[in-house]
């Protein structure tokens, strides 16, 4: 079954107003913002990984989606499978450690399992977190809004690239897609001026379009506004095709948001990448004039 297919089957289920229709990244519940990712080895990391990375990522992926609400870290559960490796277990708990104290989240429990040999590793993640303000979820983009992102798009998907030895070393391109950044402070300065926001994990492309739908309206993106790094165009140019290949990557784990209300500064770059307006769907242009949308707008599961 395809994984919105899947989704589709669950609201029949999810009818409290905590689970905002399942059209978002958080549940909120008596004031706190929780969320839940999970990673599998060999489709959300390669198996030569290594275990602290793997660990960080984790932690990352999953404070993105409270850095999209505003909401400050409190506490997070983990459930994890044994590997049966002794020394990657070690490292992954080291690697737990710096990222948990780095993010200032405290683990308080969880759940461990083993798994038949060879089977891929499986570990999830349950994240808490508190906000007093505007808790934006994707569903409040109105007519005219602009449509934003925090920094740079595509990086992790070439840092992909490095760790397969598919493309040559650059160490900045090789953290963006081990050790992601979530944007927790600006997401906490941002809140309370967006009228949507939510982080990109599955590509830009087919997560504003996912923005889109949930608010019930239409999405116009400028390509040639989308924010590339040195890094990123050292490596794959800043064409209209690489572009489209960084759009569609996944794993940027930076803020994709609307408003219409001055920004206020914020501690990391900001652009300004297209607007919302009525209809459905998503369209694309650059200088050249409106683009064939492609094949592929992002990660799906199924």
């Amino acid at each position: 079954m395809a994984e919105a297919d899947f989704i589709a089957l669950l609201r029949n289920i999810a009818d409290s107003p905590s689970a905002r229709g399942l059209l978002d990244d958080v549940a909120v519940v008596d004031g706190l913002v929780i969320s839940h990712d999970t990673i599998v080895e060999g489709i959300h990391y390669l198996p030569s990984d290594p275990p602290a990375s793997v660990a960080w990522k984790l932690v990352a992926v999953n404070l993105s989606d409270l850095a999209a609400k505003g909401a400050v870290p409190v506490a997070t559960l983990m459930a994890y499978t044994l590997s049966g490796d002794s020394d990657w277990d070690a490292g992954f708990v080291e690697g737990l450690s710096i990222a948990t104290r780095h993010f200032g989240l405290p683990l308080v429990g969880g759940d461990t399992v083993s798994l038949p040999a060879g089977n891929a590793r499986v570990t999830g993640l349950t994240v808490i977190g508190r906000t007093q303000g505007n808790i934006p979820d994707r569903r409040g983009a109105g007519v005219g809004d602009g449509l934003f992102v925090t920094g740079t798009i595509g990086d992790a998907g070439l840092g992909l690239d490095v760790a397969k030895g598919d493309a040559a070393h650059d160490e900045y391109l090789l953290r963006s897609y081990q050790r992601p950044e979530p944007q927790l402070a600006a997401g906490r300065l941002l809140a309370p001026s967006v009228t949507a926001m939510m982080d990109v994990s599955d590509g830009l492309l087919i997560d504003a379009a996912r923005l889109a739908e949930a608010s019930g309206l239409a999405v116009m993106i400028d390509l040639s506004a989308v924010p590339l790094s040195p890094s990123f165009r050292a490596v794959a140019g800043g064409d209209r095709s690489a572009r489209l290949r960084g759009a569609t990557a996944g794993d940027d784990y930076q803020l994709l948001f609307t408003s219409a209300l001055p920004l206020p500064p914020v501690g990391v770059s900001v652009t300004r990448i297209g607007h919302m307006m009525r209809g459905a769907g998503l369209k694309l242009t650059d200088g050249d004039g409106e683009i064939r949308l492609p094949d592929r707008l992002g990660w799906l599961h199924a």
